[in-house]
């Protein structure tokens, strides 16, 4: 399974661990960056990592700044896109199996190594329920569509 993987200067750190932890377990990491702890803009690789997902070339992204809340705002911009930040395996978990996200955000500074890759394992791990769920997801993707699409005038 490939996931794409970015962060900002804040989640750096937690990022790199992240790449780490994923290609042990056997799945195929797409880094987009950064390279380095430099200051940088996280909407620039939201949008990386968005895209990817959105278009089917990753099945999943993962995006890492302070917090994960402005990874997932930036992402959430990009149509098809479902980001959630989910800083504990609860939130990870319902993500998942209620919202069917397709893109984690997280927070380096609100998590450590260990609590990120129970995160990592959950939210993975956890299928789509489906079902009453489906038809909540379905108006999601039709708010997005409204919104997103050009109108013809």
């Amino acid at each position: 399974m490939r996931i794409a993987l970015a962060a900002d200067h804040a989640g750096f750190a937690l990022k790199e661990q992240v790449r780490e932890y994923l290609v042990s377990k056997g799945y195929e990491v797409e880094d987009h960056g950064p390279a380095a702890a430099d200051s940088v803009d996280y909407p620039d690789f939201a949008e990386k990592v968005a895209t990817r997902v959105a278009a089917g070339e990753a099945k999943f992204g993962v995006l890492v700044c302070g917090t994960g809340l402005g990874m997932a705002m930036a992402a959430n911009k990009v149509p098809g896109v479902r980001a959630a930040t989910c800083n504990d395996t609860l939130s990870a978990h319902f993500a998942r199996a209620h919202n069917d996200a397709n893109v984690l955000a997280m927070g380096g500074r609100l998590s450590d190594e260990p609590t990120s890759q129970k995160i990592l394992d959950v939210w993975l791990t956890t299928p789509f329920e489906g079902g009453r769920h489906e038809l909540r997801v379905r108006k999601i993707a039709a708010i997005d569509q409204e919104h997103h699409s050009e109108k013809s005038e």
